[in-house]
């Protein structure tokens, strides 16, 4: 019988002890399931990297910051991925197509583990550090940030919390951001994102697009709006709530292997929803055909 091991985040928003039952019950109908629960930041890479020899999957039931941590210790050859939406947005597995209920989505990931469905996908990688479906420079790292600190606060902040963040930020920039990073070859931005799959996130049940021809298959996209007004501002969210529309302004590059970017000041980066720190340069990477992950075809 094939041996999987489930590295779960008991923390997570959709993670408790029955769902985790039912899922270790679901996929032990294909294969001897062994379940680890991470401890500590940093623990799902730590485990990922010890145990992908001897087992034929690594299922993660986590929010994003699991599966970004459980990329970043598989190697290339490793065994494939399946993830297991657990947090409030679980951005990687929506944009595989997969069922947003924990439980329904290890029925899913089962049937595709026995059916041996799986593709083979582009990693980003930032500083080192690789993601999965987005990272950024400045305006929605600094998002980021500020809802960890609510989180740490208040527990998972709900979308009304995050628009109230984002609104924040802009009155406190009274909606206007002056160019602070150059990206090589393209020229300075006031901002950047960097895209590896679309959507670039959602917000409830609506997908952010804001480099909608990003794809889990090809290199990186980026758009980088140059100068932001207010006018811009209105634009750039109808244009990440549509995919269409994009300000004449903006840079914009799809489908390459490597983004440099050098800061005028130290900038807060994010990837996958996770917080990096502030930088003063960042070089973005595509790693084509990295990891094995469960999913249709």
């Amino acid at each position: 019988m094939p041996h999987v091991v489930l590295i779960v985040n008991p923390y997570a928003s959709a993670v408790d002890e029955h769902r985790i039952e039912v899922v270790e019950r679901t996929l032990g109908r294909h294969a001897d399931v062994r379940t680890v629960l991470t401890q500590h930041r940093g623990h799902a890479t730590e485990l990922a990297r010890s145990l992908a020899d001897d087992v034929d999957a690594i299922f993660v039931y986590s929010g994003d910051g699991g599966f970004n941590e459980v990329v970043n210790g598989i190697a290339p050859d490793g065994p494939p991925l399946g993830c297991i939406p657990g947090g409030g947005t679980s951005v990687f597995p929506r944009a595989l197509g997969i069922p947003r209920d924990p439980v329904q989505a290890a029925e899913h990931l089962a049937g595709l583990f026995a059916a041996k469905s799986v593709r083979r996908i582009t990693v980003g990688r930032v500083n080192g550090r690789r993601f999965l479906f987005s990272a950024g420079l400045r305006f929605d790292a600094e998002l980021v940030r500020r809802i960890e600190t609510h989180r740490s606060r208040a527990g998972r902040p709900g979308d009304a919390a995050f628009l109230a963040t984002m609104f924040k930020l802009l009155a406190e920039q009274r909606g206007r951001f002056e160019p602070v990073l150059e990206i090589e070859g393209l020229g300075r931005a006031a901002f950047l994102f960097v895209a590896n799959a679309d959507p670039y996130t959602f917000l409830g049940r609506l997908p952010v697009r804001l480099a909608p021809e990003a794809s889990l298959e090809s290199g990186l996209d980026a758009m980088a709006p140059a100068v932001v007004g207010p006018t811009a501002v209105a634009r750039l969210l109808a244009y990440a709530v549509s995919g269409r529309g994009l300000p004449r302004s903006a840079l914009r590059v799809h489908d390459v292997d490597r983004i440099v970017v050098r800061c005028d000041r130290p900038l807060a980066l994010q990837a996958d929803g996770e917080d990096l720190g502030d930088v003063d340069e960042a070089v973005f990477e595509a790693e084509r055909a990295a990891v094995s992950v469960l999913a249709v075809r």
